[in-house]
């Protein structure tokens, strides 16, 4: 597969709260790898806010395909007044690989259009600032198919790197990477010599 270009995302998760005019709005942030994920965040978010009056979410994924996905959702609020500016504010921030959800619960008063946009702009705004954001260096997808005795083995050195990856258990062991460039020699290394050779990698 061919090398990420560098991009911008969040560290980790974020969440921030504030009241406006009797209604209260949680921002929710988070770093993920795939549609999948981002969906999965989104629905973790709505399940524990089942009284909320929306859960609006929006996120900005790079698939495995190289193409940049963008979705939002107004979740029955006015048309155009919750989920573009939550993605609005992931676009002008340049990142990638993040969802965010921002909550309400709904505190009597109608904040008019322009006035939720506002209010879900800070939400996702402030769930930003409270993850952090990082500029990650160009990466690749690395595929590393060991047999299933040497699994143990493999995953706790691709977790002690640090490195995004998720793991398929089938009669073999897959791991999917995520491998800053600059570190894909001395991890490939380190595969081949805890399996004498066996895993097979594929870049």
């Amino acid at each position: 597969m061919a090398p990420e270009e560098s991009f911008r995302t969040v560290i980790g998760h974020g969440e921030a709260a504030f009241e406006i005019r009797g209604s209260e709005f949680i921002g929710y942030a988070a770093r993920v790898r795939s549609i999948d994920e981002a969906e999965s965040f989104i629905s973790g978010i709505t399940e524990n806010h089942p009284e909320a009056s929306h859960n609006v979410p929006a996120y900005r994924v790079r698939t495995k395909e190289g193409m940049l996905r963008e979705w939002s959702s107004d979740d029955g609020e006015p048309s155009g007044s919750a989920g573009k500016p939550v993605l609005n504010v992931l676009e002008q921030r340049e990142l990638e690989n993040v969802t965010v959800v921002v909550t309400r619960y709904f505190g009597g008063t109608k904040l008019g259009v322009g006035g939720l946009a506002r209010a879900y702009a800070r939400g996702t705004k402030e769930a930003i600032d409270a993850a952090g954001v990082v500029e990650r260096e160009p990466h690749l997808q690395a595929e590393i198919v060991v047999e299933y005795d040497d699994s143990g083995t493999i995953r706790g050195l691709i977790e002690s790197g640090g490195y995004d990856f998720t793991a398929e258990y089938d009669e073999d062991v897959r791991f999917s990477v995520l491998v800053p460039i600059a570190q894909r020699d001395e991890l490939f290394d380190r595969v081949r010599s805890a399996t004498s050779g066996r895993a097979s990698i594929d870049r």
